[in-house]
Formats: C-alpha cells, structure tokens, sequence
C-alpha cells in the first residue's frame, strides 16, 4: 500500500495539476483526445487564509488532435470544489472566460480574409458531491450541429465555437470502485473509500498493478503528502470547512427560530382577525336591534303613546327615545 495526499483537497489538486505530465495525463483522459501541446495559464486558488469559500479554478491552452488526424487549440476550463455550490459561481467564472481577450484569435480563411473567434472552450467540474438523479461518475455534454429535419451536420463552425461549449462532470462520490477504462483508473485516485482512518488527508492506494499513467499521478500526491505547506493547506481547509458548518448549523437553526416566530405570529394575526369578525358580527348585531328599537318607538308614537310611556316599556331612557323620533 502507497500512502498518498488526498487531492480533493484544493491545495493537494493544485500541486497535482501544476505538473505538466500529470495535468496532460489528466486532461488527455478527460477529452478522450491526444494533447500536442499544454499550457496552463493564470488560475484562481481561493486562499484558505482570507475566504470561506472552497473553489479551485484553473485555465488550460492545449493544442489537440482529433481523430480525423486535424489539430486546433482549445481552453480548457477546470473548476474544483468538495462544497454543494451554487451553480451561479461557476457561470460567472465561464462568463469571464467568453470576455477575456486573451481568448480571442486571429485567423484567416480559405480566402486569405483575416477573422477574430474566441478559443473554444471545454468546461471541466469536478465535484465533491453528487448532481441530482446522476449516477456516473463521469458526464459527457455534448454540443451536436444539425439541420432542420435533426440530420448530423458534418464540420464545426468557428463562430458556433465561439459561443458555445462542451462540458464535462465528474462526480467523486461515484468513482468508488470504477476502474472500467483509462479514466476511471486515473480517477481512483480521488476515490474516499482509500482515506486512512486516522486521517481524511491521505489515501492508501494499491500500488501492485497500477499502469504508466496512474503510477506517475501517484508519485506526484507521493510528494504532495511529503511536502510541509501542503499538509498544512489542508489543515486550514479543514479549520475552514468546520466553520463552514458551523457557520450552516447557525443559519440553520436560526431560520428555524425564524420559521417558528413567523408561524406564531400567523397564528395570533388568525386570532386578531377572528376578534375582529366578532366585533363586526357584534356591531351588525347591535345595529340590528336599535333598527328594530327605533321601528317600535315610531309605531309606539304613532298610536298616541308618550314618550315616557315607551321609556318604561322599553326600558329606555326617555332622551334616547326623542334621537330615535327625531
């Protein structure tokens, strides 16, 4: 057994993917295309010092061959987190990229025309936790180009290319056990099932039958686990992570209190709104029978009965009696 860095965590994953051969090996898998050429440009690593907020990102120029043997450059865009996340962040992050004029290019055409197209883009999201009702722990969205009738349209377009992209999304959780294909045996690396029991920061990998490939992935997290500001990196996100839930185990029960004042008060706003159709039943009630008082009192006066004879037969006061003659 190889004791290794766990590379879910955002500082061992940056140490892994900032080797050249690794991150080529990487991504060459992923796209399922041959990698000519790789250039990692400027990322983003949230620093666990100064944010509450575990998101790694990291950009990619690769020259790659498709299988028709045609070479052209793409971005390859790779966002990491082991948090759920709002899916907002990562398409403000890919907005960025459609504007960064790095990412513009220049070429001419068949008729020597010189046109300006932004780099194709390949968004990669590899999460820590599992998308809705998906269960493969890696998934492909495709772009396909067809006419009217749904006919496969054959060549790519520039200017297509240039506003829209493909996707892939590799869900951690369900690589436990997947070793079907090349890929999924480079991904063994991030299966949790191998964290040592003692320690979420290191797994313990079989090492007897592991190819080239994964062989060369693991002695880079070999270094990665021998390397002092990486072990510390993911002391800090652990400090981080559990005052993350913290922090959600707060809001939560706070939202609870919340919740609970909101129903007591709906329930007296229901008692002070019965009151109040008491009071107007009261009032339509009350209404009624001097309506019926005041009949009376006329019918009363009608026959020649006095004021002070009605008072004493109605019991009411004789000045009440002349407002309802009035």
């Amino acid at each position: 057994m190889t004791i290794i860095a766990n590379p879910i965590y955002d500082a061992v994953f940056k140490f892994l993917m900032e080797d050249k051969k690794v991150a080529k090996i990487f991504l060459s898998a992923l796209l399922k295309k041959d990698i000519i050429d790789l250039e990692m440009r400027r990322h983003e690593y949230t620093s666990m010092e100064h944010t509450r907020i575990s998101l790694f990102r990291i950009d990619f120029s690769a020259k790659i061959r498709e299988n028709d043997g045609s070479e052209h450059l793409v971005l390859i865009e790779l966002q990491k987190t082991w948090l759920i996340t709002e899916t907002l962040r990562f398409r403000q992050y890919l907005g960025t990229q459609y504007l960064n004029k790095e990412n513009i290019i220049e070429e001419k055409n068949e008729h020597g025309q010189r046109r300006t197209y932004g780099l194709p883009i390949i968004s990669i999201y590899i999460l820590g936790h599992p998308l809705g009702d998906l269960t493969e722990p890696v998934v492909y969205v495709r772009r396909r180009y067809l006419d009217y009738d749904d006919n496969l349209l054959p060549s790519p377009d520039p200017f297509i290319e240039s506003l829209t992209h493909d996707s892939i999304i590799v869900q951690i959780p369900f690589l436990t056990g997947r070793t079907r294909n090349r890929l999924e045996r480079l991904l063994s690396v991030f299966d949790q099932e191998y964290r040592q029991a003692d320690s979420e920061h290191y797994l313990e990998i079989n090492d007897e039958h592991l190819d080239d490939e994964v062989k060369c992935v693991v002695h880079r997290l070999l270094k990665a686990a021998a390397a002092p500001d990486v072990r510390r990196a993911m002391e800090i996100e652990d400090e981080i992570l559990s005052e993350i839930e913290d922090r959600d185990t707060t809001i939560m029960m706070k939202n609870k209190e919340i919740e609970q004042k909101e129903q007591e008060i709906e329930q007296k706003e229901q008692v002070i709104e019965q009151k109040e159709q008491v009071i107007e039943q009261s009032k339509q009630v009350i209404e009624q029978k001097e309506q019926v008082i005041r009949s009376m009192v006329k019918m009363l006066c009608n026959n020649g009965t006095s004021v002070e004879e009605i008072s004493k037969q109605l019991s009411i006061p004789v000045e009440q009696i002349k407002q309802y003659i009035d």
